[in-house]
């Protein structure tokens, strides 16, 4: 099956109803990774002018490239851990700069707490200056190893804060902690999205960005093994990007959601080894799995409680896992055929 971007840009669109970004001016941070860029894509289709501010320390540059020549699109490399100045109106504010695979975590733990504490701030700041709603992309990280499952946004978390992971984890709580401080002393506009294991084209496969859903499927279409950290009977709920980009825009535009915390994933558990087995289906590979330790600290079960997100977003994930899967396995399919030529 092929892959056409087209196709997921319009699903999204026909999803959100009636919400619209017309003539809003919005800052998107991050706006060349993985979600980042859709969410850019996506908001110039409903009317907004876009600014996309990245440093490209994970994003790409090639996740934009078709939007540069956009009249609504303007693009600022830059490092949001540092100084800000935005002169034009900013009506809306995504804050979505952060490294976030796990494999970044031993590589680039000062970066990733710098995006997720002075980053947030320097959002923070610009929101504060212009008046702007702010949206935080927080994550399921800030559960921990949740002693709760399914886990609601009430649940404090279970973290290691000196462990591997705790750079990431404990600086997005801390983002957390900074964007409720300035919504209730400053009364600003502020939501935060707690984002469960989400996949999709864009998401990169290579070297130590590469997550679980792309490296399989990378590993299953040359033949290699699937590589399966423990016994591989942990699980994730993964989201499909659409999904994820509509919860978001929901959250972000939706006024009943005024400084709301809330779960955006999948309530579908499925277990690592179940995933792996699944793309080998899919992509009629002969790979075989192999198996290597589990990582310090990494969670056993991760599943979102979204009661808040169906009663207050009116949002929950339409996409079966087969069908996500299948279409990021055409989108590697593609990005693979054009490097090969």
């Amino acid at each position: 099956m092929s892959y056409d971007a087209g196709e997921d840009l319009a699903i999204i669109r026909k999803n959100l109803d009636e919400i619209s970004f017309e003539d809003k001016s919005v800052l998107v941070t991050g706006g060349a990774g993985f979600l980042g860029s859709w969410m850019c894509h996506v908001l110039l289709t409903l009317g907004a002018n876009v600014t996309c501010v990245d440093n490209f320390a994970s994003g790409l540059e090639q996740n934009i490239r078709p939007l540069m020549d956009e009249e609504s699109f303007q693009f600022i490399r830059h490092d949001i851990s540092q100084p800000l100045q935005m002169n034009n109106r900013i009506d809306f504010i995504f804050h979505m700069a952060s490294r976030a695979s796990p494999f970044e975590f031993e590589h680039f733990p000062i970066q990733i707490l710098k995006a997720n504490t002075m980053g947030v701030l320097v959002s923070l700041g610009i929101a504060k200056k212009h008046g702007a709603r702010i949206l935080y992309t927080s994550t399921s990280e800030v559960y921990g190893n949740p002693a709760v499952v399914p886990t609601p946004e009430s649940y404090f978390g279970y973290v290691n804060t000196i462990g591997p992971r705790g750079c990431y984890d404990e600086a997005k709580r801390c983002g957390e902690a900074y964007v409720v401080a300035y919504q209730r002393q400053h009364g600003m506009d502020t939501r935060i999205a707690r984002i469960f294991n989400t996949y999709g084209p864009r998401i990169r496969m290579d070297g130590i960005y590469g997550r679980v859903v792309p490296r399989f499927i990378d590993q299953a279409l040359k033949g290699d093994p699937l590589t399966v950290f423990g016994d591989g009977s942990q699980t994730r709920s993964f989201t499909y990007v659409t999904d994820q980009i509509e919860g978001l825009l929901r959250l972000a535009s939706l006024n009943e959601a005024k400084n709301e915390v809330i779960n955006i994933g999948n309530t579908d558990e499925i277990t690592v080894i179940e995933l792996a087995d699944k793309i080998i289906s899919l992509t009629h590979s002969n790979s075989e799995i192999s198996f290597g330790p589990l990582p310090q600290d990494d969670p056993l079960r991760r599943r979102p409680d979204i009661t808040k997100a169906k009663h207050i977003l009116k949002w929950k994930p339409k996409v079966q896992i087969e069908i996500g899967l299948t279409r990021t396995i055409g989108w590697v399919k593609e990005c693979n055929n054009r490097y090969e030529r």
